[in-house]
């Protein structure tokens, strides 16, 4: 999916490329970077690490890019890792016994670590002790090392899966939101000339107003312009060759791809337009659940066009008239 905000195997390369690497090159979210700006340079006064932060928010917004210049700007060495990664609790020691004072350690989809690791951090983020139990049985003994004084910044799109002792252990936590098209329109621009492809202000509009309204998307569709520009060979990204290029990917104005459409269309011809479960609903369009609440719902909910209700998702009144289909329901009785 062109549009998915989720990282791909080709955005890893095109996003250390056009990472920002400063506060100033980072576009947007005005709010978090004036407080992560001010937790810095307070913890720089008092020569001491900053404390834990917790960045959270749908996919694609920056939060990686983020922990990367936090590093930066306190001139500290990151360790990024993610849930996944850490399977057993040795994994998390090793890692941990290995920084050193002043360290950050990102752990991407925090989110996804076991309950087992994360009550070995508890102690490390709040005393900066590790707990290693020793044996087996009545005989096991605990041993405990002291560990640098690091900072973890975690990131994560469900908020709500972190368990409270963890989410209570971070002394900041900051949301990231959609942005805005003249962000985005900024964040084009800037990539363009990194990728050393002009383009045009109609140009740029075009590309934002598809990109849903996140960065990492609004990077990889101009790569895609990209190419078919120059394979036109033209030599500027313009709104009718952007246009031309999202025709053929299927992608509408909006951003919307043929599976968000088909999503859409499922509630509105299928279910009446909804309320329906959203394990029906993932049955019905052939979709795992957890694809379409974290892939596709944020951006539909976002824009308008998908409410979640007590009694399961609504396909909305905008969503009828973007597909063209006439909404003869009564709006009392969905919610």
């Amino acid at each position: 999916m062109i549009t998915s905000s989720t990282e791909q195997i080709d955005d890893s390369k095109l996003d250390i490329t056009l990472r920002p690497q400063t506060f100033s090159e980072y576009v947007g979210q005005e709010k978090v970077k004036n407080n992560l700006n001010i937790l810095i340079k307070a913890a720089k006064k008092r020569v001491e690490p900053i404390e834990h932060v917790l960045l959270y928010g749908p996919a694609g917004l920056g939060k990686t890019t983020l922990a990367h210049i936090i590093a930066r700007e306190t001139g500290a060495n990151i360790r990024p890792t993610s849930g996944p990664a850490i399977e057993k609790v040795g994994d998390l020691g090793s890692i941990l016994t290995n920084l050193s004072d002043g360290d950050i350690l990102f752990i991407d989809e925090i989110h996804r670590l076991n309950k087992l690791i994360e009550e070995v951090l508890y102690p490390a983020m709040e005393d900066f002790k590790l707990d290693i139990i020793i044996g087996k049985g009545p005989s096991a003994k605990t041993l405990q090392l002291d560990l640098p004084r690091f900072t973890l910044i975690g990131a994560t799109t469900r908020l709500g899966s972190i368990s409270s002792p963890l989410r209570n252990r971070f002394g900041v936590i900051h949301r990231l939101d959609f942005y805005e098209d003249e962000d985005i329109e900024k964040i084009i621009h800037r990539s363009s000339k990194i990728l050393e492809i002009p383009i045009d202000s109609a140009g740029a509009k075009t590309i934002s107003r598809s990109s849903r309204r996140t960065p990492r998307v609004a990077n990889r569709l101009l790569k895609r312009v990209r190419d078919f520009t120059q394979v036109e060979n033209c030599d500027t990204i313009t709104e009718e060759l952007s246009r031309r290029a999202f025709a053929n990917l299927e992608i509408d104005k909006l951003g919307l791809e043929p599976t968000d459409r088909h999503i859409l269309e499922t509630i509105i011809k299928k279910f009446g337009g909804g309320p329906v479960g959203i394990q029906t609903l993932a049955t019905a369009t052939m979709e795992e659940i957890e694809t379409i609440e974290d892939v596709y719902e944020p951006y539909l909910i976002q824009i308008g066009f998908l409410a979640r209700t007590p009694r399961g998702r609504v396909a909305t009144e905008l969503a009828y008239k973007h597909l063209g289909i006439p909404d003869n329901r009564d709006q009392d009785k969905l919610f």
